[in-house]
């Protein structure tokens, strides 16, 4: 087959370029104790749409840094308490949380479906970020000069996980059915997510960005999504003296660096033709789950719909209502 990555049997065993800070650990450990420390204040406020499966709910909560983060929030008609399986959906990068209708397949099917509209992009939810570079994109390079604590994608790994939990202890929900889905960002916040909040029990993402983010520049494809990392160096270090400084800082918020920590049964979509999300940074991840895991390998699609893949995503969860 065509290929311009590695070969299938090295990507099975590739274990990523991006350094892994020293840190790290510690590090997400501060910041789950930030996060824990803000008074979430939740709140539900019925949703002018209407369904007969659901009752749909705009749901807000209070975020690190003090941002109103927004999801939509569907909750399957008299729901008993406990008895629902709940999921948290992650949406691509630079969107929002979509159409209500989106989500009727699961809300259909007994799920509580929780769906995070990301700080900053096309949503609803508060991005109290004061930004010293490009706000044109730029949510990987926001925080790289001023340190890890500053990156915009710690936020948003966070709100992930907040989110979770707020799922896992609603009234409807049975926390040991509570699972995370996406794709493309969404991929990778269902990977931050389910690394962040060990309750997660399941997590199925599609081809995750925000993996091995060296390895994106080593292939010549800080382009599209990635097209900021170019931008900053082009911009910020065009003489590339504080390279591996930066690519360090990043290692923080790289999901394969996180990808150990995930206890959920994982199920992933893999593109072996992806120039978004090339199939190397994907498997990076993979690699390091150490959880029961499968997954999907397509390999002649890239970054694009899959055939079967929400059928399979489907079946992956549906046990848990059947």
């Amino acid at each position: 087959m065509p290929a311009f990555d590695y070969p299938l049997e090295k990507l099975k065993t590739y274990q990523g370029q991006n350094p892994r800070p020293g840190d790290f650990d510690a590090f997400w450990d501060r910041a789950l104790e930030e996060m824990r420390s803000v008074d979430a204040q939740p709140e539900r406020i019925e949703a002018e749409f209407k369904t007969p499966v659901a009752d749909c709910y705009h749901f807000r909560f209070t975020g690190v840094g003090g941002a109103r983060v927004y999801a939509k929030l569907l909750v399957p008609k008299n729901a008993k308490p406990k008895s629902c399986p709940g999921l948290c959906i992650f949406h691509g990068y630079t969107g929002a949380s979509g159409p209500w209708s989106d989500y009727l397949k699961w809300a259909a099917s007994g799920f509580v479906v929780a769906a995070l509209d990301c700080r900053g992009q096309a949503g609803l939810s508060e991005d109290p970020y004061s930004a010293k570079l490009s706000t044109l994109r730029g949510h990987i390079i926001r925080g790289l000069r001023e340190g890890p604590e500053k990156l915009s994608y710690r936020a948003m790994f966070l709100d992930t996980a907040q989110l979770a939990g707020l799922v896992l202890d609603m009234p409807e929900v049975d926390p040991e059915r509570v699972g995370a889905l996406g794709g493309s960002q969404g991929g990778g916040l269902t990977l931050a997510c389910a690394s962040l909040e060990p309750r997660i029990a399941r997590c199925a993402p599609m081809f995750p960005f925000l993996s091995d983010y060296y390895r994106v520049w080593q292939m010549d494809l800080a382009e599209n999504a990635y097209q900021e990392l170019r931008d900053f160096f082009r911009q910020q270090d065009p003489l590339h003296e504080r390279e591996s400084e930066i690519f360090h800082n990043l290692g923080y918020i790289d999901v394969q660096h996180l990808a150990p920590r995930i206890k959920a049964k994982t199920y992933m979509a893999i593109t072996l033709m992806d120039k978004i999300c090339p199939p190397s940074t994907q498997f990076a991840a993979y690699n390091k789950i150490e959880a029961e895991k499968d997954c999907a390998i397509f390999y002649d699609h890239g970054h694009e719909g899959l055939p079967t893949w929400t059928d399979k995503e489907y079946s992956f969860f549906a046990d848990w209502v059947s």
